[in-house]
């Protein structure tokens, strides 16, 4: 039988490892960057160095978790030691403090693996993020999941000794924290691992008794299993746990204290910031289970990370399962943080059954309607937090409208925030449409990159001449969740102002904007009154362009610019395909509809040049260039920079002569 990995796999060492067989220890290198982070922690992250503890703590914890699972269907690798514990153990006079579990232990490979790289898909961020704020800091410590390193805050080297679940040899990993660590063979009576601490000389506080069982208290009380503490001078020994050893989620929500919910957060999150909403509740009926779940406070690093994994916890009677349940919650809460408890699933479910399982499915649906309606209350009874929630998760959030299923789209849209051209702060499409205009039939938006892009675009001048709000989307998902919204939102279809036409005619002007009757409102929609006058121009930029537009016309949307570029209708919107060709979804851009402002100065001086006559290359040099120029002004690059220049450079000469 295989060695059990921490990660609960078997696994043959690597050919480095067996190298390292013969007895000599094996040494290696940190990279630079970890070297630098090791440096980090251990010299400036003083301001609660404490929760080293914790960590530690914690990693025990969940090496035992894992081998109660896995002993549900291999029940020799916890044959002959059942009773699962960590003990601290201190050697005054040594001055090394211990933090030992019998769990699952780990192989030589694990341990280059787990211990040899540090924070593999955020070490870089991780450094990036450091500001020279010691709280701040600090709290990096647990999102980027270098909480066992946070022992050099304390430690001057550290030795962790492990012998894997089912296996009968024993590792040991070694290191100073600067630069280098070793791994040889060690020696280990049973299975778990043995974290020692050879503390630094102004860290020997954590050798007193009424300290460690402080710290114990502050942070790890609600861990499930008895914490006990023995000293080689004396002390507590093997006496009652230092915590209460019971799953914090069993208990009366009246019996907890608001501490001890945010450091169980805490440990689920492996975070240092404070819980934004907490979730505690017990279902009973059709099936029972208990839940505590957490919303964070900030965004973790790794929400859009690809290989990011789902951290609520599933349990069946207080036996850990998995923290990788898919379907358990929604990918679009993935944000949330605690545990699952359910009484009448059996406790052998393996992890494939329980993708298919009816009863997961069903307590899931219902932890998602719980969410959902906690984050509505929260959003009625406390706006201002709930933006500072939006700001952080809102972009996950959205996801849920894109992708099936769609039972919960409704709730989702009452939750969503925008920013718009009409007010400060987020505007939910409840207000939008409590708000729209007389005549106003759609609800109006603009995507793109950044908000000071879209605020930006010319597209807008007409839709603000009339005082129509516009949301602006400047998140990924928003081009994809809002093409799919066919029905809209209460009987009001989601409108692109870069898109079709501005359907502006029915919408009365703003107040100001003309003098109220018919000129007035042909001046606040730009010029619509001049279409006689702009034909013949528009007739000798078709002839000119060609095939590079799809049609070119007089412009309701525009009032200070000159041109701009739209998708026709039922094409794609301009930037969902901007995003599609990034992705490589589609090939070419489309051919687009240009309009032109007749009231702008440059348009009527083309104009009349064209009703004069004068219709040679200048007017096609001109019809090019506003092309082009409609083009840079949606991000987009000219289509042929060399005849840009060109054409650029004749004007400019034209107009100096004259």
């Amino acid at each position: 039988m295989g060695a059990v990995r921490d990660d609960g796999e078997s696994d043959a060492m690597t050919t480095q490892t067996e190298a390292a067989a013969g007895g000599a220890a094996e040494t290696r290198a940190f990279g630079a960057e970890v070297g630098k982070l090791l440096h980090i922690v251990a010299n400036a992250l003083y301001s609660e160095r404490e929760v080293f503890l914790r960590e530690l703590v914690s990693n025990a914890a969940d090496a035992c978790d894992k081998l109660r699972y896995l002993a549900l269907t291999r029940p020799e690798l916890a044959e002959g030691d059942a009773a699962y514990r960590i003990r601290l153990s201190v050697d005054r006079d040594a001055r090394t403090l211990a933090v030992a579990d019998n769990g699952v232990g780990m192989d030589a490979a694990a341990l280059h693996e787990n211990l040899g790289t540090i924070a593999r898909s955020g070490t870089g961020a991780f450094l990036d993020n450091l500001s020279g704020d010691e709280r701040r800091d600090v709290g990096l410590i647990g999102r980027f999941g270098v909480g066992f390193y946070s022992a050099f805050m304390a430690a001057s080297e550290v030795e962790v000794t492990t012998r894997p679940a089912g296996g009968e040899e024993a590792w040991t990993w070694r290191s100073d924290g600067l630069g280098s660590y070793t791994v040889g063979r060690g020696e280990r009576a049973g299975r778990g691992t043995t974290v020692l601490l050879r503390l630094r000389d102004d860290a020997t506080e954590f050798l007193e008794e009424a300290r460690l069982r402080q710290i114990v208290r502050t942070y790890s009380d609600h861990i499930p299993f008895p914490i006990l503490l023995d000293s080689a001078a004396g002390g507590a020994g093997e006496g009652e746990p230092l915590n209460e050893a019971s799953a914090l989620w069993t208990r009366d929500k009246a019996d907890i204290a608001p501490e001890q919910y945010t450091e169980f957060y805490r440990h689920a999150a492996r975070g240092f910031d404070e819980p934004w909403a907490t979730l505690h509740w017990r279902a009973e009926g059709r099936y029972e289970y208990h839940a505590l779940l957490f919303v964070p406070s900030e965004r973790p690093f790794d929400l859009f990370h690809p290989d990011r994994k789902d951290r609520v916890r599933l349990y069946v009677r207080r036996v850990f399962v998995t923290d990788d349940c898919e379907g358990l919650v929604p990918e679009y809460l993935r944000f949330l943080k605690g545990a699952i408890d359910c009484e009448d699933l059996p406790l052998n479910v393996s992890r494939e059954m329980l993708q298919k399982n009816p009863m997961l499915a069903a307590i899931g649906g219902a932890v998602t309607r719980r969410a959902l309606a906690e984050l509505a209350a929260r959003a009625d009874r406390e706006p201002e937090e709930y933006a500072r929630f939006w700001e952080n998760f809102g972009a996950v959030l959205k996801e849920g409208l894109y992708g099936p299923p769609h039972e919960h789209r409704d709730a989702l849209l009452g939750l969503a925030r925008f920013r718009s051209t009409a007010r400060e702060g987020l505007a939910s499409l409840k207000q939008y449409v409590a708000d729209m205009k007389e005549g106003q039939e759609r609800i109006f938006y603009i995507s793109g990159e950044s908000e000071e892009a879209v605020r930006a675009s010319p597209h807008l001048e007409g839709f603000a001449a009339r005082g129509v709000e516009v949301l602006l989307l400047t998140d990924p998902v928003d081009d994809f969740w809002i093409a799919s919204m066919f029905e809209g939102y209460e009987g009001k279809r989601f409108s692109s102002v870069t898109q079709g036409a501005a359907e502006l005619d029915g919408i009365a002007p703003a107040d100001g904007a003309g003098d109220g009757g018919e000129d007035g409102d042909k001046e606040a929609a730009g010029g619509a009154g001049a279409a006689a006058d702009a034909a013949p121009l528009i007739a000798s930029i078709k002839l000119a362009l060609g095939g590079a537009v799809k049609d070119v016309r007089e412009s309701a949307r525009l009032t200070d610019s000159a041109c701009c570029l739209v998708a026709g209708e039922g094409d794609i919107d301009m930037n969902l395909e901007r995003v599609l060709r990034q992705h490589r979804q589609v090939e070419a851009a489309a051919a687009r509809v240009l309009e032109i402002n007749p009231r702008h100065p440059l348009i009527a001086g083309l104009a009349r040049r064209v009703r004069d006559g004068r219709t040679g290359p200048e007017i096609e040099d001109a019809a090019f260039l506003l092309l082009d120029q409609a083009r840079i002004v949606d991000g987009e690059p000219v289509a042929d920079p060399r005849a840009f220049a060109r054409r650029m450079s004749r004007t400019m000469e034209i107009a100096l002569a004259v």
